[in-house]
């Protein structure tokens, strides 16, 4: 993968479009950025090769589907090698209700976000973890009561230029 692609701003712009709509047309992307269609979908494809779109794929309003439950649970290692914290990684990437894990620092080790069926089935996967013996020490649970909103997107403008 070669990370050594200088970015301009045509690239960054493609970027946010892309982030903002992945579904896209390549004549939309390109009429959104101030291109013509071939160089913006060479454009597309070089950001691609390069590891800068990571993937393409659609949001879901999971709520729409079930109730559904959000649980974010801070959990502490009891032991701190590089050995456990590869272990943590492994076992935890298996459970399909996980949808993100952070190593962390600051007073615990990971910051886990699950979605559950509901408090009854996140308490049966946490016991199915302490059971594994994957080193959990200590664990805390933080149920979501309500999102006011959630981005889909970062204004990535601002990374490449502060000011803006």
């Amino acid at each position: 993968m070669n990370t050594d692609l200088k970015l301009d701003r045509l690239d960054i712009r493609i970027l946010c479009q892309l982030q903002k709509n992945g579904r896209i047309t390549n004549v939309d992307l390109a009429d959104a950025v101030g291109l013509s269609p071939s160089p913006c979908l060479i454009r597309v494809k070089r950001l691609e090769k390069a590891g800068y779109i990571a993937s393409y794929g659609a949001q879901l309003k999971l709520d729409k589907l079930a109730d559904m439950l959000t649980v974010f649970t801070e959990v502490t290692l009891a032991d701190h090698r590089r050995e456990d914290f590869v272990r943590f990684e492994l076992a935890i990437r298996e459970i399909d209700e996980i949808l993100e894990c952070h190593l962390v620092s600051g007073g615990y080790d990971y910051l886990l976000k699950f979605t559950t069926r509901g408090v009854n089935h996140y308490q049966s996967i946490i016991e199915g973890l302490l059971e594994r013996n994957i080193g959990i020490e200590k664990y805390f649970s933080f149920i979501v009561i309500k999102s006011p909103f959630i981005k889909p997107h970062y204004p990535i403008e601002r990374l490449i230029d502060p000011s803006t």
